[in-house]
């Protein structure tokens, strides 16, 4: 499972568009009723960090442009270094036409090295018909649109085995002090409270940024992210310490915190969901349920469901959120191609191919709900949606690579750290802000 796979129950407008309508305008061949196979001879190759069941699912959307328009389509999986992988086919001459990239910090590098082309009108025009404007701004670099937030992910979901809290007597709490609570009960009851993947760092600065956003708020949120507030600022401190409660509980965590720094995201899900559960709750984003319906064959809603995750210290609840923007290279040899692709990318049509397949959410609001398979995912998608402006980007993908995506460096080590010994908040503050402040000079 990738790095990003990356918002609580909310109200929402209802949400009903025809999905044969699309908001591309000026399209040709992907606006709707197109098909005119005007790309016929061409192919657009396409690298991001999907393999498995979600290469294979977007390999759908793909065909099904493909179908519309003529054109072959490519993929290449890049695995997790996405910016490496790209730069060197670029320096090889041999760019992608379309590369979709999982982190907003490598969207805004790919921009500033003057590798990207700005979008078209047409993708624009359904962006801002068919999107918050949070998700065009964290597309955009110094005002021009360059990525298009195709596939979303919902990180604010805390998922449990429903036998498991109803054998402990304990219902999904919504308060973060609540939940500690409700696992302690758990944990009496003969299973440990959470499975937490803490050999990748990733998951751990989920956990971070979900406390952080609900404790301090979204301003000081926002300012971290830019490095505009410090690391050793006491907000960030006190955020440690609400997360160092659960590390230091060895009654809370699957095989203590040793166990925790030796279980990988997939193992986390498995623990949970697996044919020998030992842990009653998993928390990170919404594709943990793709894990524990294709892996283990639970029943989503019924076997593995999530609450969402608790407000901390009276703050709301937080709407974490990631996603894979899809953008245009300029060296690529069918960039005009690779621009139509986005404009198909763009509409509801495109984007409820992959939703009816599962494993998926997304940030477009004119897609149907009823495109989605199951109940708990049409709940996801809702709040996601419904979430507008408050959702915010994961704090992480918004750093430059080496502070906040990079293995065994920055923040995943730091927290990793902080896991295996969590009885000194200030000092993790302040290596997190040495290691912020290199990346982000340089």
């Amino acid at each position: 499972m990738m790095r990003r796979r990356t918002t609580l129950l909310t109200s929402c407008t209802a949400l009903a568009l025809a999905l044969g309508a699309t908001a591309c305008s000026g399209g040709g061949p992907v606006s709707a009723g197109g098909g005119d196979k005007a790309l016929s001879g061409q192919t657009v190759t396409v690298a991001g960090v999907w393999s498995g069941s979600e290469q294979k699912n977007f390999q759908k959307v793909l065909d099904a442009f493909s179908e519309k328009t003529g054109a072959k389509t490519q993929f290449v999986s890049t695995g997790d270094n996405v910016s490496t992988v790209v730069g060197s086919k670029i320096e090889g001459g041999n760019a992608p036409d379309v590369v979709m990239v999982p982190q907003v910090g490598v969207l805004q590098q790919f921009a500033k090295q003057g590798w990207l082309k700005p979008l078209s009108k047409a993708t624009e025009q359904s962006v801002d018909a068919g999107y918050a404007p949070v998700w065009k701004k964290y597309g955009s670099v110094d005002g021009a649109l360059y990525g298009l937030y195709f596939k979303a992910a919902h990180k604010s979901t805390v998922w449990y085995s429903p036998d498991a809290l109803d054998q402990a007597g304990v219902k999904p709490p919504t308060t973060y002090d609540a939940m500690l609570k409700a696992g302690r009960t758990v944990s009496d009851s003969g299973l440990a409270a959470f499975s937490v993947a803490g050999q990748d760092g990733w998951t751990l600065t989920d956990w971070f940024e979900n406390i952080y956003l609900s404790q301090a708020g979204p301003a000081k949120y926002d300012a971290l992210a830019a490095h505009k507030l410090k690391w050793t600022d006491a907000s960030v401190v006190k955020a440690l310490g609400t997360l160092g409660k659960l590390f230091k509980d060895k009654q809370l965590l699957a095989g203590g915190q040793k166990g925790a720094l030796n279980t990988d995201f997939p193992g986390s899900v498995e623990k949970v969901f697996g044919p020998k559960p030992e842990a009653g709750m998993v928390y990170e984003g919404d594709f943990v349920a793709g894990v524990a319906k294709d892996q283990f064959g639970k029943a989503i809603g019924q076997d593995a469901n999530f609450f969402p995750f608790p407000a901390v210290d009276g703050g709301k609840a937080p709407v974490v959120s990631g996603g894979d923007a899809a953008v245009v290279l300029k060296d690529g040899k069918n960039a005009k191609a690779g621009m139509q692709l986005l404009e198909y990318l763009a509409t509801p049509e495109a984007a409820a191919v992959w939703a009816k397949a599962g494993g998926f959410l997304s940030p477009n609001k004119k897609l149907d709900l009823a495109s989605y398979g199951d109940d708990v995912t049409r709940a996801t998608a809702k709040s996601l949606v419904g979430a507008g402006d408050s959702v915010r980007f994961d704090l992480s993908d918004q750093a430059p690579a080496a502070f906040g995506g990079t293995k065994g460096a920055g923040e995943w080590k730091l927290l990793q750290d902080f896991l295996r010994d969590p009885s000194d908040p200030k000092g993790t503050a302040a290596q997190l802000e040495a290691a912020a402040a290199k990346a982000y000079k340089g």
